[in-house]
């Protein structure tokens, strides 16, 4: 009688094991959000997944630095899911081949400024359109896009700002010539946290160019000039 209850309490524990090792899987629970700087056996396999796939070109190390964040851009650009060099439930799950948790993660998107996402992607754009402008001008930048996102004329997140379409044309060139993937220098980064945190040069402007690279006819027709910083102008 005592080995039957014993037997049926372990069988009991296993089995509830099992459900929540289940459970955790299909709600992308098991897997640890790995970006830029993280360590450790998660991004040893991360990193060997990424060579058995073709993104990965070296021996794995631990640690996720440059390499492994471009790997990790690439991977995500061919499997048509969230870029941001990132490696979160969503491109875990698609890498080691399970899918349950993207439509999670793509609700994550919806929401307005607020994560360190947006330091991403806004240190990106800046870098790529402003490296070589004054510290204020790269500060602009961020200006403009923020200014965007809280605009009912455009989309209402930073990364959906960037990579915005007219059409077939990217509103933010870089988009098209690919240096949005560049990594940002320090003073770009820096550039994206004040303007995060609100600092506006360049008021409600949600419109720039440089006149040397562009003509900017429409914006120039269409829309009222602000100021200039360095080598572009600014319009809202």
């Amino acid at each position: 009688m005592f080995n039957r209850k014993k037997i049926f309490i372990v069988t009991l524990l296993l089995l509830l094991a099992f459900s929540l090792q289940s459970f955790m899987v299909f709600a992308g629970e098991g897997y640890s959000t790995l970006k830029f700087g993280s360590r450790g056996s998660e991004v040893i396999r991360l990193q060997q997944a990424l060579k058995n796939k073709g993104y990965f070109h070296v021996n794995p190390t631990g640690y996720y630095g440059p390499i492994t964040e471009r790997a990790v851009i690439n991977f995500q650009i061919d499997s048509k899911i969230r870029i941001d060099g990132i490696a979160g439930p969503q491109t875990q799950s698609t890498l080691y081949g399970r899918s349950s948790t993207s439509t999670a993660t793509r609700g994550a998107t919806v929401s307005r400024v607020s994560s360190s996402g947006d330091v991403y992607w806004l240190s990106r754009i800046i870098h790529a359109e402003a490296a070589g402008e004054p510290y204020r001008g790269k500060v602009a930048v961020g200006n403009v896009v923020l200014n965007r996102v809280k605009s009912k004329a455009f989309p209402n997140t930073v990364y959906s700002v960037i990579f915005e379409y007219y059409g077939r044309i990217p509103q933010f060139s870089p988009v098209e010539d690919g240096t949005i993937y560049n990594t940002p220098c320090n003073e770009c980064i820096q550039a994206a946290k004040d303007s995060l945190n609100g600092s506006r040069p360049v008021g409600n402007s949600t419109y720039f160019f440089n006149p040397s690279k562009a003509a900017g006819t429409w914006i120039v027709r269409n829309k009222s000039y602000v100021t200039r910083i360095g080598g572009h102008v600014f319009y809202q």
